[in-house]
């Protein structure tokens, strides 16, 4: 795959990414001054809707690789009709060192991790050999621009969105060291009204991150979540929320999730999944990615697919047991048409491709053409 060229280049920082791209057909899609994508847009309106917006096509990228406006922008140019912003924070936050991204090749016949499976402990093969259906490490820790500068890049974000496509924000709180339960709660409701203040219209919590130290996830911890979000909900009003998840293996646990925030009122939709955690290792057993605490890396792409189906599964039993109304946002492996029929049918609102889109710039048209 050495001809290819992504629209985020892995062979370049974070910090390059962020100034220089994005590459391959996405820049290509800027040099066009024609707006948004036509063939987003349909004749008889936008067919669907996402937190109360109306869309053409509830698909589009999760946060991650739209690293800021021009980012979005090609993205909405290529068709993808929901376009997240990378993740935000209350104050600068800087990436893990290079390389971030690496090759991930599990041992099954498909490709696919099994959550709580031993291979994720006793180490997956990571390397620089990119093959198609791709699975990717994701190792970044969450960087983020100072307000000063994400702000106003993404009220010109949310500005370019075409007819029936909207620019989803999404940010986190960060905890530092020293930093109390109540505090770190306050920063997420910071960060929030922040993102407010763009004048967005919605906003997606990232609950699935390891913010709070090496693979500890907020998202593993519901009451503290529902305590989040009512601050938050009291920063924001009647702006939409969404919560995004990584894998919760406990039903239990998941429906505590939900009761403990939609059940409340203040979280009107989830996201799911964000990636898997595995132990990362190159050919010779060493530990793949460089550097202290990073013997482990989430993975994204085809091999977390089966998992994102298995949650949105689940989310939507729940929904249906609770009589809860809620959006789902099925994330995870969406490489083909066919990947977001399957979310669809899972119970997905709406599905979101991170490195599926990477790796296949058409791929928003392809599922549009496909319907």
């Amino acid at each position: 795959m050495s001809d290819f060229e992504p629209f985020y280049d892995v062979s370049r920082s974070y910090e390059d990414n962020y100034e220089q791209g994005p590459f391959g057909a996405f820049a290509e899609a800027l040099k066009d001054g024609n707006g948004a994508d036509a063939a987003g847009t349909t004749s008889e309106g936008a067919s669907a809707s996402f937190l109360g917006q109306p869309v053409n096509l509830p698909f589009g990228i999760p946060a991650g690789p739209l690293l800021n406006s021009r980012f979005t922008t090609a993205a909405f140019r290529m068709g993808f009709d929901l376009a997240t912003y990378k993740t935000v924070r209350s104050r600068a936050w800087g990436c893990n060192p290079f390389p971030n991204v690496l090759a991930v090749h599990p041992k099954s016949a498909d490709g696919s991790l099994t959550p709580g499976s031993a291979e994720l402990d006793e180490g997956v093969l990571a390397d620089t050999n990119y093959e198609t259906p791709i699975s990717i490490s994701n190792s970044f820790g969450v960087p983020s621009q100072s307000p000063d500068a994400w702000q106003p890049d993404m009220r010109a974000a949310i500005e370019v969105a075409g007819p029936g496509q909207v620019l989803v924000p999404s940010f986190q709180g960060s905890r530092v060291e020293g930093m109390s339960e109540e505090e770190y709660i306050a920063d997420h409701a910071t960060t929030a009204r922040l993102v407010k203040e763009t004048g967005a219209k919605l906003m997606v919590m990232n609950t699935s991150c390891p913010n709070e130290g090496h693979n500890r996830l907020l998202c593993h911890n519901p009451l503290l979540v529902g305590r989040i979000t009512e601050a938050v909900k009291q920063e924001i009003g009647d702006i939409p929320l969404m919560v995004k998840l990584a894998y919760i293996p406990s039903d239990g646990d998941l429906e505590l999730m939900v009761r403990s925030t939609v059940g409340h009122g203040t979280v009107q939709g989830f996201s799911t999944i964000n990636t898997i955690s595995a132990k990362l290792v190159d050919a010779n057993g060493n530990q793949a990615l460089p550097g202290a605490g990073r013997d482990r890396s989430g993975v994204c792409g085809n091999a977390i697919r089966g998992a994102g189906l298995d949650m949105v599964a689940r989310l939507a039993a729940i929904r249906e047991k609770l009589g809860l109304d809620f959006a789902i946002n099925g994330v995870g492996g969406v490489v083909s048409p066919a990947d977001y029929q399957a979310y669809r049918d899972a119970g997905a609102d709406s599905v979101m491709s991170a490195t599926g889109a990477m790796w296949d710039a058409e791929l928003a048209h392809k599922i549009k053409a496909s319907r």
